[in-house]
């Protein structure tokens, strides 16, 4: 399998991390907050595959294009990179040795961490959003 980075992606990545479209989250947290199979489709029917490939920081170039199946590593929900995501991502990539996406993913990770208060402990956004009894929110700043 050829899975390379996906340079637009992470680029994309880093605009969204600068602009504070990020969510500091629990490590473990990225089962509940990736999209679905169904917000996965409507994303690609509302904005093709082109805007879908930006999300995911691996490229398999042996999987036809315009396939969900050609785009790995998924970091975001289509508004905001998740921590929980380029964590994972990271582990997942150093596992199959693609380390340059285990290394692109790292730094995603690592420059959400700066901007973040480092005194305040990770929260889940669906934890903040249950204590507040409102929709999760993005940290931004």
């Amino acid at each position: 399998m050829a899975v390379t980075l996906n340079v637009a992606a992470f680029n994309h990545a880093k605009r969204l991390i600068a602009s504070g479209h990020f969510v500091y989250d629990d490590r473990d947290a990225w089962s509940e907050h990736q999209p679905t199979t169904q917000q996965e489709n409507e994303f690609i029917r509302l904005h093709g595959f082109g805007e879908y490939a930006k999300w995911y920081l691996g490229i398999n170039d042996e999987k036809p294009e315009n396939t969900k199946g050609r785009y790995e590593f998924p970091y975001g929900d289509f508004t905001n990179a998740h921590r929980c995501g380029l964590l994972t991502a990271e582990s997942r990539a150093g596992q199959y040795k693609h380390y340059d996406i285990e290394k692109a993913a790292h730094e995603l990770h690592r420059t959400i961490e700066s901007r973040s208060d480092a005194s305040a402990p990770a929260r889940s956004p669906v934890r903040s959003a249950e204590r507040s009894g409102g929709k999760a929110k993005a940290r931004r700043g």
